[in-house]
């Protein structure tokens, strides 16, 4: 009796696929914003006359006209946000047992998921249908979180949330937020913070993360079974490799917010640049770090930099 040998998958290329996918999804979202909104006669503000918003508040522009930054279109809200969601996050699983914490997080990322998946659809489809599919589709993975299910909707949940911020923030806003959250990615997989609070939320089956498998046959796996795999540092071992969401989530953003700011071809030249910011990150990784965790936004930061650089 002969057994089948599983079918091997090259995660580098499947990593790089659904950065693609992603940003595809971004402007399949933002082309329809504007229309959607001038359809339905809704007034959104659109991005700050500033190149960069420090903080909400009034700016006089050079024509002396008075202009009103909100908080969500300005770096400092934007950033205190951020850090202080992975700071309470983190003291909330060092703190709280996972088994408490289990139904409550899986619930948000299944609300969360479900949001992503109406933007995607709102502006397609009709209202009802719209809701129905975000409800199906959130529900599904909160009962059965397979990883090809896992990494759909999470893929459309950083792409719309990327379309929808993208229209109020600033090109070079977005971009200082990358650099930022860059240090802070850097700092985070050193010591291990990042690493610790992806092992918790695995075990929890809350991973924000892009989940691939080395093993065609392990699309299908539930992760409430095998969630505890998916963490694993020794490359050697590893059957899955892993991918943050924000590492696909700011590069997004950015995009979507050339897209608004300056049109389709620079903002295509900011995803090819954030693709081969990624694709330096797999070579560094294989070359030097011989498959070990690295942090993946320093370099995408570095070649959407230079990107943007370009285009201005």
């Amino acid at each position: 009796m002969s057994t089948k040998k599983p079918i091997k998958l090259n995660t580098v290329y499947w990593g790089l696929l659904l950065f693609v996918v992603a940003h595809v999804l971004i402007f399949v979202v933002a082309t329809r914003i504007d229309p959607f909104l001038d359809e339905k006669n809704i007034y959104v503000p659109s991005q700050p006359p500033q190149t960069i918003s420090w903080w909400p508040g009034e700016v006089t522009l050079p024509s002396g006209e008075v202009s009103e930054v909100p908080a969500h279109s300005s770096l400092g809200p934007v950033l205190i946000y951020i850090l202080a969601a992975a700071a309470v996050l983190g003291l909330t699983l060092s703190l709280i047992p996972l088994t408490a914490l289990k139904f409550v997080l899986r619930l948000l990322f299944a609300l969360l998921f479900s949001w992503g998946v109406f933007i995607a659809t709102v502006f397609y489809f009709p209202l009802p249908l719209a809701v129905s599919i975000a409800v199906v589709f959130g529900t599904f993975w909160f009962l059965i979180p397979l990883v090809w299910l896992h990494d759909l909707v999470l893929i459309l949940a950083v792409s719309s949330l990327g379309a929808v911020f993208g229209r109020f923030i600033t090109p070079w806003t977005a971009m200082a937020i990358i650099l930022a959250l860059a240090i802070y990615d850097l700092l985070a997989v050193r010591f291990r913070f990042m690493l610790w609070m992806a092992d918790r939320l695995s075990q929890i089956n809350a991973l924000p993360a892009i989940i691939i498998p080395k093993n065609y046959s392990e699309w299908s796996s539930n992760l409430k079974k095998h969630g505890e795999k998916v963490i694993e540092m020794n490359p050697a071992d590893r059957e899955y490799s892993i991918l943050g969401a924000g590492d696909i989530a700011f590069p997004c953003l950015l995009t979507a917010s050339v897209y608004f700011a300056q049109g389709l071809a620079p903002a295509a030249i900011i995803a090819a640049l954030g693709l081969l910011g990624l694709v330096s990150v797999y070579a560094i990784q294989a070359i030097f770090l011989k498959g070990k965790p690295i942090a993946a936004l320093p370099p995408i930061a570095a070649f959407t930099l230079v990107g943007l650089l370009i285009i201005s």
